[in-house]
């Protein structure tokens, strides 16, 4: 079954003083990313003049402003990722691959990203309505950061300008997708396990069944610009933490399994990567069975 909920500690002074801590940090990272917001809105007057200038400052805006939520996650809280599998170099363009279990799913991605020095290439496939809000969906829209609406027929005329823009501007990219479409419950697994087991796929404990259909089109969309695919599995040792315990500094550790595929290695045809997929989301259950018993990822 999916992790339970971290719980908050036993102690009311740690509790007390992760909430007095969080608040102060929250209101800065916010009060500043809505500043960000108002220079990557400026640039867009830059943007038909020249989009090298205007890709390169809201990556810098981007970089900037996640690298202080990183950085401030170190410093306040000792947070840290402890990364097991295959060796990543520096710098590729990327496909990667995460289970999702809650928000601070993502920034424990930030921290990854960075040790590559791809944070502020970070791109992210969200639901269209978080484009209109405030702060972070408005950044991620400036970010050409592809939006789905789950209808598979408006998604993908959107999704393909999306990836030609990306190839024939040759945009560094890590693309951070989630599969399974949603964070997982219990409810939602086991709706899952009833969907698999109508289907003839695999009934796993600890993912969901992924979608596919966007996997596919982005390795064709992107075949030829990204350099692999990363299959990223996050674990978690006591509980899955919220975003709000992240900034209390409930949850320091999170470790990352990392397998790296190369796109010259990935099949052509359509059945074959949705069979891909569903292979890793396969392994993923077992390292996650793994780390749940071992306490740690296999090395």
């Amino acid at each position: 079954m999916p992790l339970p909920p971290l719980p908050d500690p036993d102690d009311r002074a740690a509790r007390v003083s992760g909430f007095v801590r969080a608040v102060p940090v929250s209101a800065f990272l916010f009060s500043t990313l809505l500043a960000f917001n108002a220079a990557q809105t400026a640039s867009l007057a830059v943007r038909p003049v020249s989009p090298r200038a205007f890709r390169k400052f809201n990556r810098w805006a981007a970089n900037t402003w996640w690298g202080w939520c990183v950085t401030g996650a170190e410093m306040l809280h000792g947070t840290r990722i402890i990364v097991t599998g295959d060796h990543v170099p520096p710098r590729e363009n990327a496909l990667v691959l995460a289970n999702h279990q809650q928000m601070p799913d993502i920034t424990f991605l930030m921290a990854y990203a960075r040790s590559k020095d791809r944070l502020g290439d970070m791109k992210w496939f969200a639901k269209d309505i978080i484009k209109y809000v405030p702060g972070v969906g408005w950044g991620m829209w400036v970010l050409d950061c592809p939006f789905v609406k789950r209808d598979w027929a408006k998604d993908r005329e959107s999704i393909d300008r999306t990836f030609a823009r990306i190839c024939q501007d040759r945009i560094p990219v890590w693309l951070i997708t989630f599969p399974e479409g949603t964070r997982i419950t219990p409810d939602k697994a086991e709706r899952s396990r009833q969907y698999a087991r109508e289907h003839g796929l695999p009934q796993w404990d600890h993912v969901l069944v992924p979608r596919t259909k966007g996997f596919v089109a982005t390795v064709h969309g992107l075949r030829g610009h990204l350099d692999a695919i990363y299959d990223v599995t996050i674990g978690y040792e006591r509980g899955v933490p919220t975003l709000w315990q992240f900034v209390k500094g409930f949850a320091r550790v999170a470790h990352l399994h990392v397998r790296r595929h190369p796109m010259d290695d990935m099949p052509d045809e359509d059945e074959s990567l949705t069979a891909w997929l569903i292979d890793r989301f396969d392994e993923k259950n077992g390292l996650l069975d793994a780390f749940y018993r071992d306490g740690k990822f296999p090395e």
